[in-house]
């Protein structure tokens, strides 16, 4: 095995996650205080990273076979699930269940720090970033309509596609991607202060994001373990093999095969405890779901590296 590849990533993950609970443990933060560190990385760092690294992208016939592979799994797992559906008449809840436990994955939040971590060059950060973007606008997009379509109960489906796309034109995640896809494509260049503050903030992405992380796991009641441990193997095991046979079958190099295949093995989105309990979504089980699949994370996604040929 290639022992720096195993220092850049497991070790940066234990020692952030670890002070992260530490500081909840010795009370240096207290519950509620992660909603600050969440609301920063939500309002300001990802959109100012998303915003800047989508404005310097140039968005040639490379660039756009490598976005529509990235999103194309989400596309393909959704078909496979409905198509179970509609075959072996399982409940709605528990495909719902199935769609948020693999297409939501902590792509910005956990993602970004992986693979800047595992690659760390420009390139890996740029990569990195546009796959997030990218894959997000789905996922995000198909999590938020599956938990409404799951709370409508006696509503219109029609009323609930409405406040989804009320949420996604609010979303500042969305919006900084949106915007800096114009700004790309119009040609305009943000100017060079704008740019080193934008490029400044979201270079805190990485450590915010995955002390963070430590920070929300601390003090959460975690049952359903095996279930969610089974649930977590979509994540682990069948969505990034999905990706893997579509980024071959687009012929995308080694490096871009191997950071969409790591960000769709990415760890259940942490953001789904808050929606989880907003929408009284199987609120124990979505956060188990993402316990397992975050501090498994360091391990398989090291597995995942070692079958792509990095060590």
């Amino acid at each position: 095995m290639n022992n720096n590849v195993v220092v850049r990533t497991v070790i940066p993950l234990i020692l952030l996650i670890g002070t992260g609970f530490f500081a909840r443990k010795i009370k240096i933060l207290k519950s509620g205080d992660e909603r600050v560190l969440s609301a920063y990385m939500y309002y300001f760092a990802l959109p100012a990273l998303f915003l800047v690294n989508m404005a310097e992208t140039s968005f040639t016939e490379e660039t756009l076979r490598f976005t529509f592979a990235g999103i194309f799994p989400v596309f393909v797992t959704l078909v496979i699930y409905l198509l179970l559906y509609f075959a072996l008449r399982f409940s709605k809840d528990a495909l719902y269940l199935l769609i948020l436990s693999t297409v939501f994955g902590s792509l910005a939040f956990f993602g970004i720090p992986f693979v800047m971590f595992a690659f760390p060059t420009k390139q890996g950060e740029h990569l990195a970033t546009l796959s997030a973007a990218s894959v997000s606008m789905v996922s995000v997009t198909v999590s938020i309509t599956v938990l409404e379509l799951y709370k409508l109960k006696e509503s219109t489906i029609w009323e609930g596609l409405k406040l989804v796309a009320k949420r996604l034109l609010r979303n500042p995640l969305i919006i900084s991607i949106l915007s800096g896809i114009l700004l790309s494509v119009v040609g305009i260049e943000i100017p060079s202060p704008v740019s080193t503050s934008l490029h400044m903030l979201g270079g805190t992405t990485s450590t915010v994001a995955i002390f963070m992380l430590g920070v929300f796991l601390y003090g959460r009641k975690y049952t359903n373990i095996v279930e969610a441990f089974r649930l977590s193997l979509l994540r682990i095991v069948f969505l990034p093999i999905v990706a893997l046979l579509v980024t071959m079958l687009f012929k995308l190099p080694d490096l871009e095969r191997s950071i969409l295949v790591l960000m769709h093995g990415m760890p259940v989105a942490v953001s789904m405890i808050v929606l989880s309990e907003r929408y009284d979504f199987h609120k124990e089980t979505i956060a188990s779901l993402i316990l397992v699949s975050s501090l498994g994370a360091g391990v398989y996604l090291n597995l995942w590296l070692l079958l792509l040929g990095y060590y």
